[in-house]
């Protein structure tokens, strides 16, 4: 798993249309469209090594924490980015691990923004200005 963070004092996006996916995430009008202020945006790649790490979650979450611990933040917004180099994992897989990954999350008491799997996303973020505001990992 490979994720870009921006530490962000809003974000929003809107569903436009169906990407080339075979999986795609029923639209509700509850997933159409979101908002979060003071969030840690993540952009995330789900790779195929992933496929066989029990603990990818985990380790996700883990470095999550540390990151939002050190900006003070409690939102936390999930999009699926299928464009950081790395080898992907299936769409299926994908799908199911941001969903837990999620789940985690607001387990740990975050308060998370999904947008649906399998579309493109109209979104707008506006990223703050300092030293951990724009941050990278690779999880192991």
């Amino acid at each position: 798993m490979r994720f870009l963070s921006f530490h962000c004092s809003h974000f929003n996006y809107q569903v436009k249309s169906k990407s080339r996916s075979k999986i795609i995430e029923e639209i509700s009008s509850t997933n159409q469209k979101g908002t979060l202020d003071n969030s840690l945006v993540l952009f995330i790649t789900v790779e195929k090594r992933d496929e066989d790490d029990s603990n990818i979650i985990p380790n996700a979450l883990i470095e999550i924490q540390n990151i939002s611990s050190q900006i003070n933040v409690k939102n936390i917004v999930i999009l699926s980015f299928a464009h950081l180099f790395g080898k992907l994992s299936s769409p299926k897989f994908s799908f199911q691990t941001l969903k837990e990954l999620e789940e985690a999350l607001e387990q740990n008491n975050f308060k998370t923004l999904r947008p649906p799997f399998g579309w493109f996303n109209e979104i707008e973020l506006r990223a703050k200005g300092h030293p951990l505001s724009r941050i990278s990992r690779i999880i192991d």
